[in-house]
């Protein structure tokens, strides 16, 4: 029998997080807490350069986790290119337990991710401003470097916050390549499950 989500986010220790790294947590921790303080809606863009890979999984765990904290929040993800959400990230989300559709075979298809009965979205390749992404109103959240120094001004964002991520991408077409995928959505998903755990603290 599959297991529940609440149950696998059991499975995450917090304890593997380094205080340095709990450091670079604390503008995302009180941006959210000033917005739910304030009974403000809370939009979350994550930010990287092809909105590929960790862009995608922190959109996804985000989301999750602030659910699963009690959070009512929104998150998106954009990039400075449009290229395809990787099918790598896709079969770590399969192998952690997530449901996902493929709507198509172009290019840049979009995916609707589920755990059992739990909808959590749309995912797919886009521009920081896509249509599909808020205006105003948002923290743009920089989950890689270069987007971070190459994209130094996001409109309609009210405050940006560097929470960069190593890029799984160099494992690709190794024997390391699945591995290195599913390690990675596990740390986004410790790391946001740390960080919605930690509001008000």
């Amino acid at each position: 029998m599959k297991k529940t989500l609440a149950q696998f986010i059991t499975t995450l220790s917090t304890s593997t997080i380094s205080e340095e790294r709990k450091a670079d947590f604390l503008p995302l921790i009180r941006y959210i807490n000033e917005k739910t303080e304030k009974n403000e809606p809370l939009h979350l863009n994550f930010i990287c350069t092809h909105n590929s890979r960790r862009s995608q999984l922190s959109q996804l765990w985000a989301k999750v986790m602030g659910e699963y904290h009690n959070i009512e929040l929104s998150t998106y993800s954009g990039g400075v290119e449009v290229t395809a959400c990787n099918e790598r990230v896709i079969t770590a989300l399969t192998t952690q337990g997530f449901s996902i559709e493929k709507a198509d075979e172009s290019k840049n298809p979009k995916y609707t991710i589920k755990w059992n009965k739990l909808d959590y979205g749309v995912y797919f390749s886009k521009i920081y401003d896509d249509n599909a992404n808020p205006t105003k109103g948002f923290a743009a959240v920089m989950t890689c470097a270069h987007a971070d120094e190459n994209c130094p001004f996001i409109p309609g964002a009210e405050q940006r916050i560097p929470l960069r991520y190593e890029d799984p991408k160099r494992f690709d077409n190794t024997k390391n390549e699945a591995q290195a995928y599913l390690e990675k959505s596990i740390e986004i998903a410790t790391e946001m499950h740390y960080i919605f755990s930690s509001l008000n603290n």
